[in-house]
């Protein structure tokens, strides 16, 4: 199954684009995915990475037709801004920003970078050929999981994806699937001992190589709150090493708290 379907030039929302917060109410994997996939149409042929893509989230996408909409807002010689949005019933729902960035040869010299091993999960031969496969969970110096009933609880949290198709009968791009797997920061880095009481309102992500593969990991890194609003970090790398980062910011959403057994359906559902 597909995130979406088209028909007269929409998108469709499929079961796999509903939220666990509201059954009206998209999640944003399927939101972050979508406007990613009509930023992309204004990537210069060659030799420009994705290398920042910025979504805000302010208002909720339901569960309805879907129009996609995008322009350029400046085309230079090393870099390329473009924006896109998505409308239903006549209003803009949320939009994105991405900057493409020339490649080129590294700068010479050495930098300091974080020496810390990446937790990537051995290869599962029986999903080499599938379109997705369900995804895993690490808590701590855990072993990695695929029963998230487990993983109430406050240690640092690492997940492993392969999404399914975004749209059905497209291919699924590497900058898509960053995209869409972006989103699912908010689960490593905000879902605590009583589940997840946050629900962000943007996601930052930053590459500096597009993804190999279609399996990709978070890690989360960073995660502070005050006073009902978190700002959470992720580093999203793929079995090459990393990719770059994922930024969010969110809000307190104790009353319609996602707990485990929820959470883990739908991850399970979603992956």
């Amino acid at each position: 199954m597909e995130f979406f379907t088209t028909e007269g030039g929409r998108f469709l929302p499929s079961a796999l684009s509903i939220s666990r917060w509201s059954d009206n109410q998209l999640n944003g994997v399927a939101v972050c995915g979508l406007l990613a996939m009509e930023a992309e149409k204004h990537c210069p042929a060659q030799g420009f990475v994705p290398a920042r893509f910025t979504v805000d989230l302010f208002r909720p996408v339901i569960n309805a037709p879907i129009s996609v909409h995008s322009g350029v807002i400046r085309a230079g010689n090393r870099i390329k801004v473009a924006d896109s949005w998505l409308v239903q019933e006549g209003e803009m729902r949320a939009r994105a920003t991405v900057t493409f960035l020339a490649t080129t040869e590294d700068a010479p010299g050495e930098v300091w970078r974080p020496a810390e091993e990446l937790p990537i999960p051995a290869p599962r031969p029986e999903f080499a050929d599938a379109v997705a496969a369900p995804p895993l969970l690490k808590c701590g110096d855990g072993e990695w999981l695929s029963d998230y009933a487990t993983a109430r609880n406050a240690e640092r949290k690492v997940s492993w994806h392969h999404l399914p198709p975004l749209v059905a009968g497209l291919p699924f791009t590497p900058f898509q699937r960053a995209a869409a797997t972006g989103d699912i920061t908010n689960l490593v880095t905000n879902w605590g001992s009583a589940g997840v009481g946050y629900i962000n309102a943007d996601m930052t992500l930053t590459l500096a190589r597009l993804p190999i593969g279609p399996e990709l990991g978070l890690m989360a890194l960073d995660q502070v709150s005050a006073e009902g609003v978190a700002v959470s970090t992720a580093t999203l790398f793929d079995r090459a090493g990393r990719l770059g980062t994922c930024v969010i910011s969110s809000v307190a959403n104790a009353r319609r708290q996602v707990h485990v057994g929820r959470l883990s359906q739908s991850l399970a559902t979603e992956a």
